[in-house]
């Protein structure tokens, strides 16, 4: 007979009854009853239930253990009483009788109880990581995780990838967050950086000629985590094509993910349908680019009715004004709209306004502080442009700034139908969005910037992109010019989620060079730091794109968890540290010297 085991946790059934077996784990429970002492043993595959009785000889020994000792348990097995099944357990129908026991390791008191699921404070949870790994949920969401990158593994070979691994040290760049630098002992004050994402490598895999590519890759970004955002380091699916346009991409990725997800959505409905939909018509349908549609609100723009001579609600004149409808919410109580506009005030909002809607004689007719000042006309306009009837209210979200109305109807869309119950549940909606722009204003540094990612193919033409004047003398025609490029860079969201992100990419050296002119970054910049791949593009670049899906996100809407750190094995926690190697430390003086650096301390205060 095996030292440990010749059966896991979960393998007895009722076929096996009469063996004598061994098994080895985790003592996941000890339960005395009436002289019996039940143990209730656990590995990865399972659980086992096993009992002795008093008049045994190992009693005196199992009598001494406790949870989370590892022990090797003998016996024979038996079939269970009809009344004692757990139909909980695969194993429910059998039990061991023990025969004899070897304690392996024993635990002490246990700072973070294995049996049960209470909620215990993060600090805890992160700094005993391996206790919380042993829980039950966690386990299953780490092996959830293995079964789904297998999965898009297999997907993607099916689709005719080829798997590639791209370095880790590499070059500083640029591409939004901040690196993760590397000292290099042999070139005092050189740096490697640790990737971003394998974005430059992916492109010179294409101009290399090997088409299509994929691989399971880590990035790295100093940037705070948060729900949905691992501090530090997460992984993702990463893929590039050649000789496709942007149509090609979807084609390839889209049943890889939703397939993905139909295997592993236990009974919830994945819909097939993924509407495509613009930038534009996110930020003013939904107030946000990354939408749930599980919420059927929609907001519009009724500016133009606020700004009508026969409305004499000054407060909203001159100003951005959104609509966002709340079906059937005009029966609510008061309370029910001071709190939505207590809400909107601690987003920064000057308040959320609202309608309630009721029919009078056949005709819709308006209630509340702002109906008053609508004329018969007008409510007509603003019942018709929202798309509402009596019994609906209408929430209204103003600013002088066209962005920030937007955000704060995203945000009260999102409010009100989860107030409302309007979410639809146990469903995963998908959508792409698409036509995004190029670049953005920082009104910071009243500058041009880069809007995503700065690879991407310009959908304008390429003449009239190199005649567009870069400096900072820009006048209001030229710099909404630049504004108003759109790129070919796509996004898949998913209940709210961003799923995947890519683009066709910009494989012209003098456009790119451009591209980073009119950012902001001179020639001698561009080469510096984008050096490697303008030369892969001056040999032969053929077209080519690609995307990369973010596998925590993935694994978390699948899990159903609503923190990605429930689905990361040792994550950091939100401040980028992690507890239980006690990461980042300081190093030795030898250390630091090998690497010719020496550290100086912020001031205080």
């Amino acid at each position: 007979m095996h030292a440990y085991r010749t059966h896991t946790c979960g393998q007895l059934r009722k076929e096996h009854v009469g063996q004598t077996v061994r098994l080895s784990g985790w003592v996941n429970r000890r339960r005395d009853h009436g002289g019996l002492i039940f143990i209730d043993l656990r590995d990865h595959y399972g659980i086992t239930q096993c009992v002795i009785e008093p008049d045994a000889a190992a009693f005196p020994a199992c009598d001494k253990v406790r949870s989370e000792w590892v022990i090797t348990l003998t016996g024979k097995v038996v079939e269970r009483f009809a009344e004692a099944v757990n139909k909980d357990l695969p194993t429910g129908e059998v039990e061991m009788r023990i025969e004899s026991i070897a304690v392996q390791s024993e635990a002490p008191e246990l700072p973070l109880p294995v049996f049960g699921d209470l909620d215990y404070p993060e600090e805890t949870r992160l700094k005993y990581r391996f206790l919380d790994l042993r829980r039950e949920r966690l386990h299953r969401n780490i092996v959830l995780r293995s079964k789904i990158i297998q999965s898009l593994r297999q997907r993607m070979f099916a689709q005719g990838f080829t798997e590639y691994q791209t370095p880790i040290l590499t070059a500083s760049s640029p591409e939004g967050a901040r690196d993760f630098l590397v000292p290099s002992r042999r070139y005092p004050g050189h740096f490697y950086a640790l990737p971003q994402a394998p974005q430059q490598f992916k492109q010179l895999i294409m101009v290399a000629g090997f088409d299509r590519y994929f691989q399971i890759a880590p990035c790295f970004r100093d940037e705070d985590g948060r729900a949905d955002r691992s501090p530090g380091e997460f992984y993702q699916l990463d893929m590039e094509m050649s000789f496709v346009t942007q149509q090609d991409v979807f084609d390839a990725i889209q049943p890889v993910l939703l397939g993905c997800f139909e295997e592993f959505a236990e009974g919830r409905k994945v819909y097939q349908e993924v509407p495509h939909i613009t930038y534009e018509d996110a930020a003013l349908l939904y107030g946000t680019d990354k939408p749930d549609l599980r919420n059927p609100i929609t907001i519009c723009d009724v500016s133009a009715v606020f700004a009508r001579d026969d409305v004499a609600f000054k407060a909203f004149k001159g100003k951005t004004v959104r609509a966002i409808p709340a079906p059937g919410a005009a029966s609510q109580p008061r309370s029910f709209f001071d709190k939505l506009n207590d809400w909107a005030r601690s987003e920064g909002a000057a308040g959320l306004g609202y309608i309630q809607l009721e029919s009078d004689g056949g005709k819709i007719v308006g209630k509340g502080p702002i109906a008053k000042f609508l004329s018969d006309e007008a409510m007509a306009a603003l019942v018709a442009q929202a798309g509402v009837q009596a019994g609906d209210a209408v929430f209204f979200s103003a600013d002088a700034k066209t962005d920030r109305a937007a955000k704060i109807a995203g945000l009260a869309r999102t409010r009100i139908g989860t107030e409302l119950k309007l979410i639809e549940e146990n469903v995963f909606k998908f959508c792409w969005i698409v036509d995004m722009p190029m670049y953005e204003w920082n009104e910071d540094e009243k500058r041009i910037d880069f809007g995503h990612n700065p690879f991407s193919l310009p959908q304008y033409d390429t003449a009239a992109f190199m005649n567009l004047k870069a400096d900072s003398s820009l006048n209001q025609d030229d710099r909404e010019k630049i504004l108003g490029i759109k790129v070919f860079q796509y996004d898949i969201v998913c209940n709210g989620y961003e799923m995947l992100s890519g683009a066709v990419r910009n494989r012209d050296p003098e456009v790119m060079l451009k591209a980073f002119e009119l950012a902001g970054h001179g020639r001698d910049f561009t080469e510096a730091k984008f050096g490697g791949m303008l030369n892969a593009f001056r040999h032969g670049a053929p077209p080519h794109g690609g995307c990369a899906v973010g596998l925590e996100r993935v694994v978390m809407l699948l899990a159903g968890e609503e923190n990605i750190r429930e689905v990361t094995m040792f994550p950091m926690n939100q401040q980028g540290q992690d507890l239980l190697m006690n990461a980042p430390t300081e190093v030795l003086p030898k250390q630091l010297r090998e690497l010719h650096i020496r550290v100086v301390q912020p001031e205080k205060g």
